[in-house]
């Protein structure tokens, strides 16, 4: 039996995330995997996480933000790391303090950017952002308008050292006829970017366009690097959503809690806030000790979601509270104070996945997994 460690607690397997990044290269040939630890690494713990990655030998790495960067620079991390996102101002001296790479969000970031490296005599590294569809970040490259000397200019700069170019798909996990040619015209764009810049004398240096889905869909596309944020954890944001290839990735998280109390109610007696669940019949009722506080979205509440107490499955009952949820167990014996409900994982010969919890809650993985509270202790797996 699995021991408790807390009222609640996620387990990381870090081994899984080698064979994870196993399944990802197979798909890539030669690219090397950049491993995006952003957001906690979606949740699971960005220095596990990462650390895992490092010993399997990924040597660049993602992040949204530079207290990101930070943290794995703090835990001993000296790879390469790029800052996807923004930086204000006042932290542009860690990006050459702590030797991080910058992305370039537009020509006009990049010239204050450089000002700032040219008053402190330093030079910043940066990968310049490509907008070839996105419409988020990035100096525009559309087929309706296209800023090249933009570009060409981010590269000229003096104090901004451009070391790479990238941009980024927004319906790559999409293999329908409109989401196919959009994804495959911003391929072109990319590739166009680079000719010319190659052309203009320019080396472009490191290239990386794939994300998770771009890997998945648009496999060996031939740039230096490809991001995948999602796959070394064994997810993908929808099991449901067709794909062009078939890896074998194993899903790195469980989450686990404890019943707090075990008791029978009669029919005609209801089941937390709303009355939502009123019983039809004599109901053994197990209260777990985690709720919507904790990341366990209430928006699953009463739709049918199943959890695993002694192997067996177990719906939710009643609306999710902040730090507490039931579940009906009258078809388990002996459930008792302590017993572990496994929420994501295997238990006897039984799997719930985090994927069902996300489709109930109408949201993708990436969301769910991210929002897993702070205060759920992430253990790795014994």
């Amino acid at each position: 039996m699995l021991e408790s460690y807390s009222r609640a607690w996620i387990e990381i397997d870090p081994d899984a995330i080698a064979h994870n990044l196993e399944e990802t290269q197979k798909l890539i040939g030669s690219t090397k995997i950049m491993a995006i630890v952003k957001a906690n690494a979606y949740g699971h713990g960005d220095i596990t996480v990462a650390k895992a990655c490092q010993a399997w030998g990924i040597d660049f790495f993602g992040v949204s933000s530079v207290d990101e960067a930070l943290r794995l620079r703090q835990a001993g991390l000296q790879e390469n790391i790029l800052i996807l996102g923004y930086t204000p101002e006042e932290h542009w001296h860690y990006l050459h303090e702590q030797n991080v790479t910058q992305s370039l969000c537009s020509y006009a970031y990049a010239c204050k950017l450089n000002d700032y490296a040219k008053s402190h005599d330093v030079i910043i590294h940066a990968h310049c952002k490509v907008d070839t569809g996105m419409n988020r970040t990035g100096i525009l490259y559309q087929p309706q308008e296209k800023h090249f000397e933009d570009i060409v200019r981010a590269y000229q700069l003096d104090y901004v050292q451009a070391d790479g170019i990238f941009s980024h798909f927004p319906v790559s996990d999409d293999l329908g006829i409109d989401a196919s040619t959009f994804t495959k015209q911003q391929i072109g764009l990319f590739n166009e970017v680079l000719d010319r810049l190659k052309d203009n004398g320019i080396d472009p240096g490191l290239t990386h366009l794939q994300n998770s889905y771009g890997i998945l869909n648009y496999q060996d596309l031939g740039y230096d690097y490809c991001r995948p944020g999602l796959l070394p954890l064994g997810l993908t944001s929808d099991d449901q959503i067709p794909i062009a290839t078939q890896p074998d990735f194993i899903p790195i998280l469980s989450l686990y809690a404890n019943v707090s109390v075990v008791k029978w109610i009669q029919p005609g007696m209801s089941v937390s806030y709303g009355r939502h669940f009123i019983a039809q019949k004599p109901t053994k009722v197990a209260t777990m000790s985690i709720g919507y506080a904790d990341g366990l979205p209430r928006l699953i509440s009463n739709q049918g979601v199943e959890v695993l107490v002694h192997g067996k499955r177990c719906p939710l009952i009643g609306n999710i509270c902040m730090d507490q949820c039931m579940i009906d167990v009258t078809q388990v014996d002996n459930v008792q104070e302590g017993d572990i409900v496994c929420l994501i994982g295997h238990q006897g010969k039984e799997q719930v996945t985090m994927d069902a919890i996300t489709r109930s809650a109408h949201t993708i993985n990436n969301e769910l997994a991210s929002t897993l509270g702070a205060r759920v202790p992430r253990l790795k797996k014994r």
